[in-house]
């Protein structure tokens, strides 16, 4: 008995430590995310190079993750609710990589636009998005941290909220290259951007679906809310 108990216990703080890391990636990714709008509305190249450099921290934990959560599987065999909490550790870590990439791409525009004061307004309804994504993001870390499963499904269903503001923005931008070409090359700069934070939305999307697993046990089969219409539009941007 002492000894299963030991076990249990163990396998208890391996879960805590990788909670843990998630924790530490979603800090991070929710600071890189407010970071590089912050950058690119101010043309802060500084702050644009810290966000790209601690990229590097959320590939480590990622990697740490994924790695933590291989072993679990084959030291411990777990079952059930314990298994889908390891499933779901590496699936978030995923996404909340990618978060970090997205931030990362965002930040590197700065270097591109920093000479170029376009018009703020536009650069504005890029912060509009950024403030709902970075919400999303907030609000559905905190519904894993605390397995609410309410929270995560508001999550779930505001996806379209961030696709229809950048469609909007979208067509305002491409409405501002055709009046004045000379715009075109700060707009498409803008464009990735906003398409960069739109991406973060689904990701945290995505995590909805995964704490909605974790908690439920089945996978959340709803078709996802889309709003976003430009793909139907003769010009697609797509970041490399």
């Amino acid at each position: 008995m002492v000894m299963k108990e030991h076990i249990v216990a163990s396998f208890d703080e391996e879960l805590s430590e990788l909670s843990q890391k998630i924790a530490e990636m979603g800090g991070i990714a929710e600071q890189q995310v407010a970071d590089s709008v912050a950058a690119l509305a101010r043309r802060d190249s500084d702050l644009a190079q810290r966000v790209i450099l601690i990229d590097r921290r959320m590939d480590q934990l990622q990697r740490e993750i994924e790695d933590r959560a291989t072993l679990m599987i084959a030291k411990r065999q777990p079952m059930a609710q314990d298994l889908r909490q390891i499933v779901a550790a590496m699936h978030i870590a995923n996404d909340l990589e990618r978060v970090g990439d997205l931030a990362k791409n965002t930040a590197k525009r700065v270097f591109a636009i920093e000479n170029n004061y376009g018009a703020q307004r536009l650069v504005a309804g890029v912060e509009h998005i950024s403030e709902l994504s970075f919400a999303q993001l907030k609000n559905v870390l905190d519904a894993y941290t605390t397995r609410d499963l309410e929270a995560a499904h508001s999550v779930w269903e505001r996806d379209d909220e961030i696709d229809a503001m950048y469609t909007s923005l979208f067509r305002e931008l491409l409405t501002y290259m055709m009046e004045d070409p000379r715009n075109i090359s700060f707009c498409i700069h803008l464009l990735f951007c906003a398409k960069n934070l739109e991406r973060i939305g689904d990701h945290a999307t995505n995590i909805a679906e995964t704490v909605h697993y974790v908690i439920t046990g089945v996978p959340l089969t709803d078709e996802r809310p889309k709003k976003d219409t430009t793909s139907s539009t003769p010009v697609e941007f797509v970041e490399k």
